[in-house]
């Protein structure tokens, strides 16, 4: 039997391939929409994906369970509660998948949503009936449990699907040998949770002693405990969860239109359309020059879930890249479902050179100068765009906490001259924030280069909360 992992950092996600070399098959669980990599270990070892499985519908990214139904003809299979615009298998309680010396057998396990399963997984040649290892989606992870509160927006409270989510850890999952592997779809960085561990395997017995939502709660206080202080959801997730349900077009078909080069003037011609000028390149490179009114969200972050979460879903999007890039950039996209790209530009911000009425640049400066202008300057607005647990634990003295995904809407009535520094733990988040403020036509945006690690490093004062 091979079990392997195939781990997607920039999102967090973990998808699996489960195959017999004897009989010559595979089975994809949860995949990323772009599929290749599946295809190309499969072949290596000459095995035919014959299965593709969600354990149910993910908010956070688009899976790619029409991409292998289209290029292998592998049978897609959903939780038994699961409702699809595709043909696909029901897979629940007492159902399996058996090829050669390997079995796939369902739980329903609903709670982070209401279709949610988890896939025992057994090799036959060591036992028949003890499991290697659950696949166990996004109902438990590593350290956490999947949380209730993601499907308010199609009808399901927090505490109903919370009440599932218990009776499925329990009566379910926790009956399970404490030897068997648990592998989740998740790992720390993903929204699904709160509290998700850095670790992509684990097993039953030991989640069972470490993991605080699985220590002796009554119901209604798990109930309580998982539904508290969860990050907030980016606004695409409701947006993924239904299209992941759908027909649509495949990753392949988006991409074939959206590669278009673009002329400059036809990108300036397309934003006075309300088209988005999506800057992909690193921090330092768009403070230096980029076009006037364009967003910047890098490559190299978590570039999907902050043009997901930021992003309007009504509005093509052109992409700016380094040359040669512009492809990972839009197939990056294709990844949570956002196939409105339009186009790029054609040869990166080079096709600007000798256009200095089209191009703005970022000031940024070093923790010293920053710290310069904080004291000099009272009128200075010092904006923390981190999320509210980091600002929990150490802070600039006199900053204002805005977090990012609220930063346009929350900034709103402020003066456009309004003179702000902005900064986040490391720079990234921060060139997306003065991005953002620059469009919306704050005309004296600062950026802290190097965010709070850099203000730190330099041996300027935070205040910290003990503990």
């Amino acid at each position: 039997m091979i079990l392997h992992q195939f781990y997607l950092n920039c999102l967090a996600h973990a998808s699996y391939l489960i195959g017999d070399e004897t009989s010559a098959t595979a089975a994809v669980v949860d995949p990323q929409r772009d599929v290749d990599q599946y295809l190309s270990f499969a072949a290596e070892r000459g095995l035919t994906i014959r299965h593709v499985i969600l354990t149910h519908f993910h908010a956070d990214f688009i899976a790619g369970h029409l991409e292998l139904n289209e290029q292998t003809g592998a049978t897609i299979h959903l939780g038994r509660s699961a409702t699809a615009e595709y043909p696909f298998e029901p897979f629940g309680d007492g159902d399996s998948i058996e090829f050669g010396g390997v079995r796939l057998a369902a739980l329903e396990t609903p709670g982070h949503t209401p279709e949610s399963i988890s896939i025992l997984v057994f090799d036959r040649a060591v036992s028949d009936s003890v499991p290697h290892a659950v696949l166990t989606g996004d109902t438990l992870f590593v350290g956490d449990v999947g949380r209730p509160d993601l499907r308010a927006a199609l009808g399901w409270s927090a505490n109903d699907l919370g009440s599932l989510l218990y009776d499925s850890l329990h009566s379910k999952l926790l009956k399970l040998p404490d030897s068997s592997l648990v592998y989740p779809a998740h790992g720390a960085g993903s929204l699904c949770g709160k509290a998700l561990s850095k670790e992509t395997v684990s097993t039953i017995g030991e989640q069972r002693k470490t993991n605080y939502a699985l220590q002796p709660l009554s119901k209604d206080a798990f109930i309580e405990l998982v539904t508290a202080d969860q990050p907030d959801a980016p606004s695409y997730f409701t947006y993924d969860a239904v299209l992941n349900s759908r027909k649509r077009q495949t990753l392949t078909e988006a991409l074939t239109w959206e590669l278009r080069p673009l002329l400059l003037d036809d990108c300036l011609e397309l934003q006075r359309h309300r088209v988005q000028l999506l800057d992909t390149r690193e921090a330092a490179e768009f403070a230096a020059a980029h076009l006037k009114g364009a967003i910047n969200i890098g490559l190299g972050g978590q570039y999907a879930t902050w043009a997901g979460s930021l992003l309007d879903r009504e509005r093509p999007i052109v992409v700016i890249a380094d040359p040669g890039a512009e492809r990972q950039a839009a197939m990056r996209l294709g990844r949570i479902g956002f196939d409105h790209v339009i186009g790029y530009l054609d040869g990166g911000m080079a096709s600007a050179a000798g256009r200095a009425e089209v191009v703005a640049e970022t000031l940024r400066v070093s923790p010293e100068r920053a710290a310069e202008q904080i004291t000099s300057n009272e009128a200075l607005k010092v904006i923390d765009i981190r999320a509210a647990g980091e600002r929990a634990t150490k802070s600039i003295a006199n900053s204002t906490h805005i977090p990012l995904q609220r930063l346009v809407e929350d900034t709103r009535g402020m003066p456009r001259e309004t003179p702000m520094l902005v900064h986040c733990a490391g720079g990234y988040r921060s060139s997306i924030a003065a991005s953002l403020l620059q469009r919306e036509g704050f005309t004296n945006v600062t950026e802290l280069a190097g965010g709070l690690a850099a203000w730190e490093a330099g041996g300027l004062p935070v205040i910290k909360v003990a503990g």
